[in-house]
This record gives structure tokens, C-alpha cells and sequence, in this order.
């Protein structure tokens, strides 16, 4: 067990599984209480299990990000159960299947944007209300992706949806800067998670899906939830107290070739 968020309480959606599984169990270990937010009832149960089973304190929060009461209940359960909110990992996301321009549904469109660019708008709302309400310092962290940078063909909601969470980004940390609540986004590439199997599942051959996405990463390999949420911890702790407004960008080299 490490100290780097000893007395903080952070929230993080998405939590019932992937990086928000591995960043639950990584900011437990390191101090912080910690709120599991989902829509998945089992996935929240088996994150919390394996948080108390470490040691840790967690709080169980169903939740639809898309949802604004949800996402004020949430956060207002999470200040109630542990007497603070010093932290928010706005990580809930979700894909679309591989399909061009021309063919994408309206309402897919709308799923996508739903959960990745409103569901962030939210989270930055309440959460924030929460911290400003304190008067905490607190760090703010939401997933995008390096599909939110650069081009990706065949998923036009989903890359879009990533690159309005970077400017919601940006724009929130010039906002609250002066109160000192840090925003910044976290950019992967493509990581290991039932998300990314979720997508490749829409392909031929899903296995050879993923060993071609890994191929086309310079450093060769997918990335793991264990690498987002390290990032997670750092943007999370006083280490990176100077940091806002910033995406940090964890993509094996996809972006600058």
C-alpha cells in the first residue's frame, strides 16, 4: 500500500471493469476511499470486492453517466459516505461498430455522444460544483483518446465524441483554475479492454483485428488498463500539481508518425 492519495476520495465512472476497474484498485492501494460508479450492478460489486479485499474503502454507485440526476446523486452520495470529493476520473465511455460516414445512424451518432462527450459535461458539472462547494483543491480527469486527435476511419461518433472531451478539457480547466481544481484528459491508444473487444467484434476475425491494431503501434503492442491508470494516479496526485489544462497522451507512438 502506498500514500500517494492517503486521505483523498476520489470517484471514477466506468469503474466495473477495464481502466476503471484497474484505476479503483491502483487509487485504493495508494490511499484514496474511492466511489465505483457503473451501469453494470456485477461489475460495481466485483470492483468494490476486490477494493475492500485489498484493504481499501469503496463505495458502490450504479450509474448512467448520461443521466444528470444520476450523475448529481452520485457524486453527492460520494461526498456523504466519505465526507469529501477531492477527485473525478470521468472514464465511462463507450465504442461504435467500424462502419463509414454515409452508412452511421443518427442514432448512433447520439449513443456515442451520449455517453463520451455528455457524459463528461456532467460529470464536470456536479463534480465540480462538489469540489468548488468544499472549497477543495481537486483534480479532474477525463478519458479521451488519440482517436480524438488524429483521423479514424470508420469511427466518426466515437472520434468526434473524444475530441469534444479534449476541449471540454481545456475549456473547464481554464474555468476552475483559479480555485484550484486541475482538469486534464487522459489520450490512449488502443488498450486492452472489454471495450476494445466489444469493437474488434464487429470485424471478421476479432483476434486478428487486435494484432493488427497492435501492429500499427510503434512500440508494438496494445496498451493495458495498468498503463492508463498510472497515468490516472499521477494526474490524480499532488504530483501533478502544475498540470492543467493538459492531454496526456499514452499511445505507443500512434500519434507522431
Amino acid at each position: 500500500m502506498g500514500d500517494r492519495l492517503k486521505g483523498k476520495v476520489a470517484l471514477i465512472t466506468g469503474a466495473g471493469s477495464g481502466i476503471g476497474r484497474a484505476t479503483a484498485l491502483l487509487f485504493a492501494r495508494e490511499g484514496a476511499r474511492v466511489g465505483v460508479g457503473d451501469l453494470n450492478p456485477d461489475g460495481i460489486a466485483e470492483t468494490v470486492r476486490l477494493v475492500v479485499e485489498q484493504g481499501g474503502a469503496a463505495l458502490a454507485l450504479p450509474l448512467n453517466v448520461t443521466v444528470a440526476q444520476e450523475v448529481d446523486v452520485a457524486v453527492k452520495a460520494t461526498v456523504e459516505h466519505f465526507g469529501a470529493l477531492h477527485v473525478l476520473f470521468n472514464n465511462a465511455g463507450t465504442g461504435e461498430r467500424h462502419t463509414s460516414l454515409i452508412k452511421l445512424e443518427e442514432d448512433e451518432w447520439e449513443r456515442v455522444f451520449a455517453v463520451n462527450a455528455k457524459g463528461v459535461f456532467l460529470g464536470l458539472k456536479y463534480g465540480a460544483a462538489a469540489m468548488l462547494k468544499a472549497g477543495v483543491s481537486g483534480s479532474i480527469i477525463n478519458t479521451a483518446s488519440a482517436a480524438g486527435i488524429v483521423g479514424n476511419p470508420g469511427y466518426a461518433a466515437y472520434s468526434s465524441s473524444k475530441a469534444a472531451c479534449i476541449q471540454l478539457t481545456r475549456t473547464a480547466a481554464l474555468e476552475l483554475a483559479r480555485s484550484n481544481i486541475r482538469v486534464n484528459a487522459i489520450a490512449p491508444a488502443f488498450t486492452a479492454t472489454p471495450m476494445l473487444d466489444t469493437m474488434t467484434s464487429t470485424y471478421r476475425d476479432p483476434v486478428l483485428a487486435q494484432q493488427k491494431l497492435s501492429s500499427i503501434i510503434p512500440l508494438g503492442r496494445l496498451g493495458t488498463t495498468d498503463d492508463i491508470a498510472n497515468a490516472a494516479l499521477f494526474l490524480a496526485s499532488d504530483e501533478a500539481s502544475f498540470m492543467t489544462g493538459a492531454v496526456l497522451v499514452l499511445d505507443g507512438g500512434l500519434t507522431v508518425q
